[in-house]
């Protein structure tokens, strides 16, 4: 879901996008401090998440909005923060 109009993800998309990877984090995540209210940049890793737990947030966030993570995204920043996954999850929807 795009906005055509100048090719970026639309408000729809997004919010789909923010509340998976919320979700995923919840179930998946490990954290150390409660998903919903972690801030779209702290440091995820800082808060608990491991590469193990990486790879299970990402299959959720792929299983939940039919994406897949394309190889290019698959690096430590991809899942460093909120706001980097949800700009993923995004990406991987075009």
């Amino acid at each position: 879901m795009t906005d055509d109009a100048v090719g970026r993800p639309g408000q729809a998309a997004l919010s789909a996008a923010h509340d998976a990877v919320r979700r995923a984090l919840s179930q998946y995540g490990g954290l150390t401090a409660d998903a919903s209210s972690v801030a779209p940049d702290a440091d995820l890793y800082a808060l608990g998440l491991t590469s193990h737990a990486t790879v299970n947030v990402m299959l959720a966030i792929e299983t939940e909005l039919d994406v897949e993570f394309p190889d290019e995204l698959l690096t430590r920043s991809t899942f460093e923060t909120v706001g980097a996954l949800v700009a993923a999850a995004t990406a991987a929807d075009q």
